[in-house]
Protein backbone atom coordinates (compact mmCIF):
# COMPACT_ATOMS: atom_id res chain seq x y z
CA UNK A 1 0.00 0.00 0.00
CA UNK A 2 1.78 3.09 -1.15
CA UNK A 3 -0.08 6.30 -0.60
CA UNK A 4 1.49 9.42 -1.90
CA UNK A 5 1.92 12.41 0.36
CA UNK A 6 2.37 15.88 -1.05
CA UNK A 7 5.06 18.01 0.50
CA UNK A 8 3.99 21.61 0.87
CA UNK A 9 7.27 23.24 -0.04
CA UNK A 10 8.31 21.27 -3.11
CA UNK A 11 4.94 20.18 -4.47
CA UNK A 12 6.19 16.69 -5.34
CA UNK A 13 4.79 13.35 -4.24
CA UNK A 14 6.74 10.90 -2.06
CA UNK A 15 5.65 7.41 -1.00
CA UNK A 16 4.18 6.91 2.46
CA UNK A 17 6.05 4.23 4.41
CA UNK A 18 4.68 2.65 7.59
CA UNK A 19 7.11 2.12 10.44
CA UNK A 20 7.46 -1.47 11.56
CA UNK A 21 7.03 -2.20 15.24
CA UNK A 22 9.56 -4.50 16.87
CA UNK A 23 7.84 -7.40 18.59
CA UNK A 24 9.13 -9.28 21.58
CA UNK A 25 10.18 -12.85 20.95
CA UNK A 26 7.56 -15.29 22.21
CA UNK A 27 8.84 -17.60 24.91
CA UNK A 28 8.26 -21.31 24.37
CA UNK A 29 5.52 -23.20 26.17
CA UNK A 30 6.70 -24.60 29.49
CA UNK A 31 4.92 -27.91 28.94
CA UNK A 32 5.95 -28.37 25.28
CA UNK A 33 9.62 -28.43 26.23
CA UNK A 34 8.97 -31.52 28.38
CA UNK A 35 8.02 -34.66 26.48
CA UNK A 36 4.84 -36.66 27.31
CA UNK A 37 3.66 -34.33 30.05
CA UNK A 38 0.18 -34.77 31.53
CA UNK A 39 -1.34 -31.88 33.44
CA UNK A 40 -2.99 -33.48 36.46
CA UNK A 41 -5.54 -31.87 38.78
CA UNK A 42 -3.62 -33.22 41.80
CA UNK A 43 -0.40 -31.45 40.78
CA UNK A 44 0.64 -28.76 43.32
CA UNK A 45 2.23 -26.73 40.48
CA UNK A 46 -1.26 -25.63 39.39
CA UNK A 47 -1.14 -22.81 41.95
CA UNK A 48 1.57 -21.21 39.81
CA UNK A 49 -1.05 -20.56 37.13
CA UNK A 50 -3.65 -19.00 39.45
CA UNK A 51 -3.97 -15.48 40.86
CA UNK A 52 -4.40 -14.80 44.56
CA UNK A 53 -8.17 -14.75 44.05
CA UNK A 54 -8.07 -18.14 42.31
CA UNK A 55 -8.57 -16.99 38.73
CA UNK A 56 -6.72 -18.76 35.93
CA UNK A 57 -3.96 -16.62 34.43
CA UNK A 58 -4.33 -15.94 30.70
CA UNK A 59 -2.28 -17.55 27.96
CA UNK A 60 -0.47 -14.32 27.18
CA UNK A 61 0.90 -14.11 30.69
CA UNK A 62 1.67 -17.79 31.23
CA UNK A 63 3.24 -18.31 27.81
CA UNK A 64 1.52 -21.66 27.26
CA UNK A 65 0.38 -22.93 23.89
CA UNK A 66 -3.34 -23.22 23.22
CA UNK A 67 -3.50 -26.99 23.72
CA UNK A 68 -1.74 -26.92 27.08
CA UNK A 69 -3.74 -23.90 28.26
CA UNK A 70 -6.94 -25.88 27.63
CA UNK A 71 -5.56 -28.88 29.54
CA UNK A 72 -4.53 -26.58 32.38
CA UNK A 73 -8.01 -25.03 32.51
CA UNK A 74 -9.68 -28.44 32.75
CA UNK A 75 -7.24 -29.54 35.49
CA UNK A 76 -7.79 -26.35 37.53
CA UNK A 77 -11.57 -26.69 37.26
CA UNK A 78 -11.39 -30.32 38.42
CA UNK A 79 -9.15 -29.32 41.33
CA UNK A 80 -11.61 -26.58 42.30
CA UNK A 81 -14.49 -29.04 42.17
CA UNK A 82 -12.65 -31.41 44.53
CA UNK A 83 -11.59 -28.50 46.77
CA UNK A 84 -7.89 -29.10 46.18
CA UNK A 85 -7.19 -25.51 45.10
Amino acid sequence: MSEEVMTEQQGEARPFVKKQVARAKKKPCGFCSEKNVYIDYKDPRLKKYLTEKGKIISRRQTGLCAAHQRELTVAVKRARNMALV
